[in-house]
């Protein structure tokens, strides 16, 4: 399954920048930009822009994508992004392999799509994570593919959660315990990113405003559950607690079996309890589970004798996306 790419875009702010003529004109732009005078802010940040100020360049490029303060023009965004990311601007380099992607160049967004993943860009971790599960303009290499979901998930996109479950219906058991392992490293070694609303980037320390997702549920790019030649066998389950009191609703159904229902993965056992709590009665003798990977908890229900069984069970619960697993 594949879905048609577009990015909003996000940017993060950044500390002190040195003092130079340069960026103060930047700030005095910020400023303006900040009060809603975007012409104003286009006339300070383009002469800085055009004398190579890699700020300045990258927030011409956010008024040309907005199309605040001058007429909005992809091409001028894309043109300003670049020149501001073969400066290492890290944001530039984001929206630039983002757009270049969405635009259908995938082979010469991917090298700024891994610069910026390699920075912990959730939005780019998620790309380079789809590219390497399904081994497209890269090479596949499924213990990464799962770090990078699990580290764009653990920062809050949506899709990366969508993507993370249908993976585990395809990667084995060994290869997700290293890429868990892996995305801890991950952890440690990036910087903490998020998607901020799309605002200029300032010289001053000025705090972020608060983050929200950057992507739609339309504007994805390639699915990571490509279609495999043949199913691989069901994926051994990570330990598991049942959800007291919730979960107690019923009488457990007779026999232990070997299997279960995946009803989700969350990045809190918050929402898997709110979860359960809505679909319980529809699942009339099943318990259910909270099985932790990582920063990623996924709500599970059960035991079912066999996987018949538990196709059964997700073929009732209508509205309500879910799949058979074996229970560790």
């Amino acid at each position: 399954m594949r879905f048609v790419a577009t990015f909003a875009l996000a940017v993060a702010a950044m500390g002190a920048i040195v003092g130079t003529a340069a960026t103060a004109s930047v700030k005095d732009g910020v400023d303006a930009w900040q009060r809603g005078d975007y012409a104003t802010a286009v006339a300070q940040w383009k002469p800085a822009a055009e004398a190579g100020d890699a700020d300045a360049q990258f927030n011409l490029a956010q008024a040309y994508k907005l199309g605040r303060g001058v007429p909005t023009d992809l091409g001028q965004a894309q043109s300003w992004y670049q020149k501001a990311a073969q400066q290492g601007h890290e944001q530039a380099q984001a929206n630039l392999g983002l757009i270049l992607f969405q635009n259908g160049d995938r082979a010469a967004a991917m090298p700024w799509i891994q610069k910026a993943a390699d920075h912990g860009e959730p939005r780019a971790q998620y790309v380079l994570g789809t590219a390497m599960f399904n081994g497209e303009l890269v090479t596949k290499d499924w213990v990464k593919a799962y770090a990078l979901m699990t580290r764009a998930a653990a920062a809050g996109l949506p899709q990366a959660t969508t993507s993370l479950t249908q993976m585990d219906t395809y990667i084995p058991a060994d290869q997700r315990r290293q890429g868990l392992a892996l995305a801890a490293e991950m952890a440690k070694s990036q910087p903490s990113s998020s998607m901020a609303d799309a605002q200029p980037r300032s010289p001053s320390p000025t705090p972020p405003p608060p983050p929200r997702p950057a992507i739609r549920t339309t504007d994805l790019p390639p699915s990571a559950p490509a279609a495999a030649a043949s199913p691989p066998p069901p994926p051994a389950a990570a330990p598991a607690r049942a959800i007291p009191s919730q979960a107690q609703g019923s009488a457990p159904m007779a026999g232990e079996g070997g299997w279960r229902i995946q009803l989700g993965a969350f990045s809190s056992a918050a929402t898997a309890r709110t979860l359960w709590t809505r679909v319980s009665g529809r699942l009339p003798g099943a318990r259910s589970y909270v099985v932790e990977a990582g920063p990623i908890t996924r709500l599970q229900a059960g035991p079912y004798p066999n996987r018949a069984a538990a196709a059964r069970a997700c073929s009732e619960l209508v509205g309500q996306p879910c799949f058979p697993v074996a229970a560790p």
